[in-house]
């Protein structure tokens, strides 16, 4: 079993939680929050938090021995101090992606760590997708692959918001904006499977606030030695464009990479100056059996239960390498 105290306690948590339910090793003692006020009510609308004991201090959740592991949901300004601080009390660390706002923040957040000898694992669901794993388990069909490019645009309610001067958490300058909210999504993945690109260009357009500009929309393009990538993110208008892993021998779909609910394969067809049928589609898995943030708590419990301090789809060196392409972007 991994005891849990869970810290914020806001939509995302509200989600997560919906996962971890499903995992039986999972089990939820703490409960962190600005007020008891918020606290309680989280745990009333979770039944995987009932009785769990209430705090407002990390520090006083994290000297808990009933707490073995602790998930940050917090906003993205937080995560490097309250990580360091529950890894510090010796605490396993599921954080919330992205893992932290730059890259200094995220090498001092492993640091901490491999100090420790504490898991630490960035929450991110697309790596960990069966859709994904399954359909990266036959690249080697589609090879050598020569292109990657990945979508992730959804309108956002507080862009009117924004535009009119009131800036939501997700919207915070230097801190959030649409790269890494969603445009996160597209990035963590590439670089789990192809490593750090050797250049990084990218277009991004921004809103400008009181304390600062913030990014609502982009796109990058990443170069490697022998393929090349597009990412496209957006908080201010919708696509539905989907995620294609493009090799010399086929393509790799993904219907949407943040929780991929499908993948596809075509293989690449017989030359035929573009006379000749079309290759057909086959799908790879479609349907997700449980819930999308189930597979993150998964993969955590199951490194505990191994003595592992890192995980392989989700790996520290990737979370930093994610953060600085963010650095160089923003």
């Amino acid at each position: 079993m991994v005891r849990f105290g869970i810290v914020g306690t806001g939509r995302i948590s509200d989600w997560v939680l919906k996962g971890a339910a499903q995992d039986s090793r999972i089990k939820v003692t703490a409960v962190c929050s600005r007020t008891v006020e918020a606290a309680e009510a989280f745990v009333q609308r979770n039944t995987l938090a009932a009785g769990a004991t209430i705090y407002t201090s990390v520090e006083e959740m994290v000297a808990d021995p009933q707490v073995d592991a602790v998930y940050i949901g917090t906003p993205n300004q937080t995560h490097c101090e309250y990580t360091i601080t529950a890894l510090n009390a010796g605490k396993h660390v599921l954080c919330e992606k992205p893992l932290a706002i730059n890259a200094e923040e995220g090498r001092r957040m492993v640091e901490a760590a491999r100090r420790s000898g504490c898991l630490l694992m960035e929450a991110m669901i697309s790596t960990l997708n069966p859709n994904f794993t399954e359909a990266v388990a036959r690249m080697n069909e589609i090879a050598p692959v020569r292109n990657y490019s990945s979508y992730f645009c959804q309108y956002s309610s507080k862009y009117e918001a924004l535009k009119r001067g009131e800036v939501a958490t997700a919207f915070k300058p230097g801190t959030a904006g649409a790269l890494r909210d969603v445009g996160v999504y597209t990035l963590y993945p590439l670089v789990a499977l192809f490593g750090r690109p050797a250049t990084v260009t990218a277009k991004i357009a921004k809103v400008s606030t009181p304390d600062g500009d913030t990014d609502v929309y982009g796109t990058a393009h990443l170069g490697y030695d022998e393929m090349d990538a597009t990412l496209t993110w957006s908080k201010a208008y919708d696509s539905f464009q989907p995620t294609e892993i493009a090799g010399e021998n086929g393509n790799l779909i993904l219907d949407e990479i943040h929780i991929a609910r499908k993948a596809e394969i075509i293989p690449h067809a017989a030359p035929t100056s573009g006379q000749g049928p079309k290759p057909g589609r086959t799908i790879i898995n479609e349907g997700l059996p449980l819930n999308e943030y189930y597979y993150e708590f998964k993969e955590f419990a199951d490194l505990i239960e191994a003595g592992k301090t890192e995980s392989d789809s989700n790996s520290l060196d990737t979370s930093l390498a994610v953060l600085e392409i963010i650095d160089k972007i923003l």
